[in-house]
């Protein structure tokens, strides 16, 4: 039995990825076994209220390249400011999960989603956190997933009193959080691209 271990195989060495994107999000690897809505291809559905956007950007690591096998999760309240969570029952419209997973595009390493811009949310402390989108990236070569927000460059105001972003000592950090709005083709489109590391690296945080 022991001379036969010499024909056993390695196991490829990984951290997040590749193969993820076949377990996580196999519909955009090409393999179409699962229900879509259940790996979280539609974060709204269509009875959400709201404005309709498009969120896209770029993951880029030290050397400004693009991350070309990242996996993104997001989650979001609707635009009354609510979770889909049990806490609130018959409170969000009905299909609306709140949150959706995407990977990144193998040639371009571009992302993006649609989904409808949220409200401002109450906070646990009972001040209000102004309109933003959880994001937790993995890829491989993260050990620990990252996470980060997801603000909005036209809510400037709420921006400017909210609780986390104010947390952030440097103005120059804060603004890596903010997605820059524009439109195309009639839709609006919020740029939200993620630096993992360099002078402009994207702020993340220990949650």
């Amino acid at each position: 039995m022991p001379q036969q271990l010499e024909y056993l195989k390695e196991t490829p060495s990984q951290t997040a990825g590749p193969y993820m994107h076949i377990g996580l999000a196999p519909g955009a690897a090409g393999f179409e076994i699962y229900d879509p809505a259940a790996l979280g291809q539609d974060i709204t559905g269509p009875n959400a209220a709201g404005e309709r956007i498009r969120i896209e950007g770029l993951v880029t690591d030290g050397t400004g390249s693009p991350v070309k096998d990242v996996l993104l999760e997001a989650w979001q309240a609707n635009a009354a400011g609510i979770y889909a969570h049990p806490e609130h029952p018959g409170e969000v419209e009905a299909g609306f999960r709140g949150w959706g997973r995407v990977i990144t595009d193998f040639d371009s390493g571009e992302w993006g989603f649609e989904t409808v811009k949220p409200g401002a949310v109450m906070g646990r402390n009972g001040q209000m956190m102004a309109p933003h989108i959880n994001l937790w990236i993995v890829a491989r070569g993260i050990n620990v997933g990252l996470n980060t927000r997801l603000y909005f460059e036209d809510e400037a105001e709420a921006n400017a009193a909210d609780p986390v972003i104010n947390v952030i000592e440097w103005e120059k950090r804060r603004k890596t959080l903010i997605a820059k709005r524009s439109e195309r083709d009639g839709q609006v489109v919020y740029r939200f691209d993620i630096h993992l590391q360099g002078d402009d690296e994207t702020v993340f945080f220990d949650i």
